[in-house]
C-alpha cells in the first residue's frame, strides 16, 4: 500500500497514512485534532539509477534525503 502525506486545514498538522490507492481521497481524521478536515498534499519522490560501475545517480524529484531509511519522512520536519 502506499504512503501519502496529508496536511490538516484545522490545526495545519502534516502526517502520514499508508492506504490502498482508492482511499487516498477519503476523509481522514487528524491524528493531533481529531477533526475530519485534512487534504492530501502532493508528495516528492525520487527516481535513482544505477550505473555499471556501481555508482548511484540522482535522475528526477526528492530531495537530499531521498536514500533516507527511516521509513518515514516525519523525523526531517521540525
Amino acid at each position: 500500500m502506499p504512503l501519502y502525506e496529508y496536511v490538516c486545514n484545522a490545526c495545519g498538522c502534516e502526517f502520514e497514512l499508508l492506504r490502498r490507492f482508492s482511499q487516498a481521497d477519503a476523509p481522514s481524521e487528524c491524528p493531533q485534532c481529531q477533526r475530519q478536515d485534512a487534504r492530501r498534499l502532493i508528495s516528492r519522490f525520487a527516481a535513482i539509477s544505477h550505473g555499471s560501475d556501481g555508482s548511484t545517480t540522482r535522475v528526477s524529484g526528492g530531495s537530499s534525503c531521498a536514500s533516507c531509511g527511516s521509513g518515514s519522512c516525519a523525523g526531517c520536519r521540525g
